[in-house]
């Protein structure tokens, strides 16, 4: 079940995104909460994730700052993570999958043919892909089984919107969010369908290609950067 902090993690991403919390900016927590129409507690658990991501930096005084956060650093983090998520399903392919995480993976599947079977998305959808995108992603490297490559993949994680869950849209842009999101999921449906042929090379070269639509989805919205000293 989807929880209000995934939401809530969303939408503070988005914010960061767009530069509605600038970079540098101090993160007040209650002003951040009547903001969001919530209270403190779940605002604060949500501002700890966020700084796992990287998007945010702890305060000697307390509390977090939005971190500068250069586009170039984020494109090439992003392209880091399909080339290590690439050679994973690669070994995966090559392993053979167990019918447990083929059971697993076809569940992800069918949560997101469930958000696309409407023809659009409603707000919390982004959330709700958000963690199905976030299960997908870690069934496909904990099922490879290389801690080397599962390490890489974490550290990397650290930059800001690296991370395969860490998508970020504006609130106004649900259509081209569903146009971007659904056939980032129809290229669930490929990767899972070469992972069952064991189709190694194949693919890996999609996996590269589904990282590039995250790159997609942090474009539309950093706009506010471009004229940003730190882009």
């Amino acid at each position: 079940m989807l929880s209000k902090n995934s939401q809530i993690v969303v939408r503070i991403r988005e914010m960061i995104l767009q530069g509605d919390l600038a970079q540098g900016q101090p993160v007040r927590e209650v002003a951040l909460a009547g903001k969001l129409g919530v209270s403190r507690t779940p605002v604060r658990e949500s501002l700890s994730l966020l700084a796992q991501e990287g998007l945010l930096a702890q305060l000697n005084t307390r509390g977090f700052m939005v971190r500068a956060i250069r586009a170039q650093e984020i494109m090439d983090a992003i392209d880091v993570r399909g080339a290590l998520e690439g050679l994973a399903t690669r070994l995966l392919a090559e392993q053979g999958l167990s019918r447990r995480l083929t059971q697993s993976l076809h569940a992800c599947l069918r949560e997101g043919d469930e958000i696309f079977a409407k023809r659009h998305l409603v707000t919390s959808d982004q959330a709700r892909y958000d963690e199905m995108n976030e299960r997908f992603h870690s069934l496909i490297v904990q099922g490879a089984g290389s801690k080397v490559i599962a390490d890489a993949i974490e550290c990397n994680s650290r930059i800001p919107f690296a991370a395969a869950h860490a998508i970020a849209f504006g609130r106004a842009d649900l259509v081209r969010m569903y146009d971007s999101l659904s056939y980032a999921h129809r290229q669930h449906h490929a990767i899972v369908r070469a992972l069952e042929n064991g189709e190694g090379t194949r693919v890996a070269a999609l996996m590269l290609e589904h990282a590039y639509e995250a790159k997609i989805s942090v474009n539309m919205g950093r706009n506010t950067w471009r004229s940003s000293p730190a882009s």
